[in-house]
């Protein structure tokens, strides 16, 4: 069953029955890669994700899911002034979509590629259970090529580096990946960004949403934040998808964006 026959009580169990501990829950979490559909199958993991979130610790989410072919725009953004679940109505951040149309020639106020396929609608419904007031932006990515990617991580580095914003990424691969993803998490450490940019254009990736899992990297190295993807570290063995996990910024650090 989808999250979007859940009701909200249902949801906020989840949540609650998988509170972290202290240690877990002071982590700043600035990314979030979760699933595109939440489901019976794997909503006990991504409550265990989005239950670390503090309640109040952000004003605005950005929600990115990759649609290739579905638009002739390359990183369209919905024109609508709200979105709406069962559990209720969200107020979409026109300001900061005008801020990204505004940055570069490929982000379009184009409704073109928002159709019933999207993943936001099961992104928000876990959101309006996990944070209290919040506004949500929704790109969608149409080409998944280097240079598209590559403009879009830019922009979200630049737009949303001094902001209280969280990004969800959303992408999904099965259990055998957990290889080719810490081969991918090598490049990065690595700094091999263009093993990378190779890994995203050479057609091979299992990744349903290659382009956004790859942006939701390059963002993370560019505000050193610290990945952690469950499954790979081996505390997780339920966890059908890999690509479950979050990014937060490293204690030591002070965010500079």
């Amino acid at each position: 069953m989808n999250i979007t026959s859940f009701n909200r009580e249902k949801i906020e169990n989840g949540l609650k029955s998988v509170q972290p501990d202290a240690s877990e829950s002071e982590n700043n979490i600035r990314l979030i890669f979760a699933p595109k559909t939440i489901q019976d199958d794997n909503f006990e993991n991504v409550c265990k994700m989005y239950s670390k979130l503090g309640r109040d610790d952000y004003d605005t989410v950005v929600v990115i899911e990759s649609h290739p072919g579905s638009a002739d725009k390359k990183l369209p953004m919905p024109s609508f002034k709200q979105l709406e679940t069962s559990l209720g109505i969200t107020l979409v951040n026109d300001k900061l979509r005008n801020d990204f149309a505004d940055e570069d020639d490929d982000f379009y106020i184009n409704d073109d590629a928002f159709d019933e396929d999207v993943s936001i609608y099961n992104q928000l419904m876990m959101l309006q259970s996990a944070l209290n007031k919040f506004s949500i932006l929704s790109i969608q990515i149409t080409d998944e090529s280097s240079f598209i990617v590559k403009e879009l991580a830019y922009a979200v580095e630049e737009i949303l580096a001094s902001r209280s914003a969280l990004i969800v990424c959303c992408c999904e691969m099965n259990q055998n990946g957990s290889e080719e993803i810490s081969r991918v998490l090598d490049m990065l450490n690595s700094n091999n960004i263009s093993g990378i940019m190779n890994y995203l254009n050479n057609g091979e990736s299992t990744v349903d949403g290659v382009g956004t899992f790859v942006a939701g990297l390059l963002i993370g190295k560019k505000w050193n934040l610290s990945f952690q993807f469950p499954l790979l570290n081996g505390d997780n063995s339920n966890i059908e998808n890999p690509l479950i996990g979050t990014a937060a910024l490293q204690r030591e650090s002070i965010f500079h964006g």
